[in-house]
């Protein structure tokens, strides 16, 4: 995966919300 969308990627916002939901 090339990172540079944004500065993140989905899979990375995914686990960033999974950890400001718990």
């Amino acid at each position: 995966m090339k990172r540079g969308e944004k500065g993140f990627t989905l899979i990375e916002l995914l686990i960033v919300v999974a950890i400001l939901g718990v």
